[in-house]
């Protein structure tokens, strides 16, 4: 999950950093991006040791942490997290910040949403380039995930105008019945390391036209890549004379995820993570009444790629060999991959499992390792309730014909998921629906549809403008 503490060989302890000039002169020139095949990463503001916090001005002194390329496990970069005291002072200059954003109207605030889509576009290969690098997905797909965000941005600039709620009619002659949305005031958004930039991008550019300020932890083995982001972002509110603490960022671990989701002053928290610290974390927004938008596990009825790249980490590698040894003792037979390739990096085959019970508890489970569990069943009410048997409800699909299964498959006795299908992949949602998950996935929504609604809060007003005060279901006291 993206709170989790990073890897051991991500924190530099404070012996570790007293290196002497050559040892440090030494590391300096392993980094990547000291590279020239690399060089491309300064387009992008980046820099050997790069400050994680970000509030209006840039500063990080905090734990220093090395980012590495899962396709290699060479080290990147690093970047200097943020401090408890930078965090509290980055939640005050953000409150600040919102006392001027929230006088801007809404369509006013979808130009400068405007402004971040278009500055986004201009640095998309070199961004998606990062993701690609950073996180280790195939270079389309880190474009794609830029991409992600720019629709978002420009479906957000539609959206400025057109938030808001109805005007109702009156039991009472003289009277106006009015739905009034207002911003929550700060978001807390925390993201996973599986979309360092469009999860982040679904949350930041709704929330930033409903009026509302954020305050983004992205995970902490992606640090390089919410920094590129933030610098994009935050030069757009700089050519604005907004303060740039609208769009906050700390960069780090367990211990800044804690103090958002305790913290009374986030209007709402923002989840992308695993169901196991998502539970921790909606316990402590809970706690104080808070609200909360959960994006967790999934666990997807048919994914098929065919081109992928390497896992994120080398404990990612790791619950793939676990995963195997437990398919293997509940019944199950390696029918293609389930070795981890002879190379630099932390690439595994593509493996798919048959023989397995639908109920084992593998299958139950979210490994977020490329294997498939290959099942048959009998009866079409037989597959919808093993799609539906599983913990999480995130995303489904079903390939077919029968125009009659099709509406069963949407309708109450079909799949529980918030994502469901027909004869298309389960991953690749457009932006202009709601996305988001039931059961252990936590009920949030993102991006389209009404999702705006839950960086709001609504207000029902009466207005009386008559001379009289009748009051409703025609009571009268006398």
């Amino acid at each position: 999950g993206p709170f989790l503490p990073s890897r051991p060989e991500t924190i530099h302890t404070a012996a570790a950093t007293k290196l002497t000039c050559v040892q440090s002169r030494l590391t300096m020139s392993t980094l990547l991006i000291n590279q020239p095949k690399y060089s491309w990463l300064k387009e992008l503001g980046l820099k050997e040791e790069n400050d994680g916090v970000y509030n209006g001005t840039w500063g990080g002194k905090g734990e220093v942490v090395t980012s590495y390329c899962p396709a290699n496990n060479e080290p990147i970069a690093r970047v200097r997290q943020a401090t408890m005291a930078e965090y509290e002072e980055t939640v005050q200059k953000a409150k600040e910040a919102w006392k001027i954003w929230a006088d801007i109207p809404a369509p006013k605030r979808g130009e400068i949403v405007r402004q971040i889509g278009d500055a986004l576009r201009k640095q998309i290969k070199v961004l998606g380039s990062l993701v690609s690098l950073e996180m280790g997905k195939i270079y389309v797909e880190g474009v794609g995930e830029v991409q992600e965000y720019v629709d978002v941005c420009d479906y957000a600039v539609g959206l400025s105008r057109m938030i808001g709620g109805p005007v109702l009619p009156s039991e009472r002659p003289g009277h106006a019945l009015i739905e009034q949305w207002n911003p929550v005031g700060l978001v807390g958004i925390i993201t996973a390391f599986n979309f360092p930039v469009a999860v982040y991008g679904w949350n930041n550019a709704i929330a930033l036209i409903c009026g509302n300020v954020c305050l983004w932890k992205g995970a902490p083995t992606t640090p390089l890549t919410s920094v590129a982001v933030t610098k994009i972002v935050a030069g757009v509110l700089e050519q604005n004379n907004l303060p740039g603490a609208i769009c906050s960022m700390t960069c780090g671990g367990a211990d800044i995820g804690e103090a958002l989701a305790k913290d009374e002053r986030v209007g709402l928290v923002s989840f992308t993570g695993s169901t196991h610290v998502g539970k921790k974390v909606s316990l402590m927004v809970q706690e104080r009444f808070g609200r909360q938008l959960l994006e967790l596990g999934g666990n997807n009825a048919i994914i098929a790629n065919t081109l992928y790249g390497p896992l994120h980490t080398k404990q990612a590698v790791e619950q793939y060999k676990q995963a195997l040894d437990q398919a293997k003792q509940q019944g199950g037979t390696i029918v293609y991959g389930g070795k981890v390739m002879d190379r630099p990096g932390n690439y595994v085959e593509p493996t798919i499992i048959t023989g397995l019970a639908h109920d084992a508890p593998i299958v139950q489970t979210e490994t977020f390792v490329p294997i498939l569990y290959v099942l048959k069943f009998k009866s079409e009410e037989e597959a919808f309730t093993w799609n539906n048997e599983v913990k999480q409800g995130l995303s489904s699909s079903i390939f077919t014909k029968d125009m009659g299964r099709v509406f069963r498959w949407l309708g109450p006795k079909g799949s529980d998921c918030g994502i469901v299908n027909v004869n298309i992949p389960t991953s690749g949602a457009e932006i202009g629906g709601a996305f988001g998950g039931e059961k252990h996935t936590g009920g949030g929504r993102e991006s389209g549809s009404d999702s705006w609604k839950q960086y709001m809060r609504r207000s029902t007003c009466t207005i009386n403008y008559s001379k009289d005060l009748p009051l409703a279901q025609g009571i009268k006291f006398e």
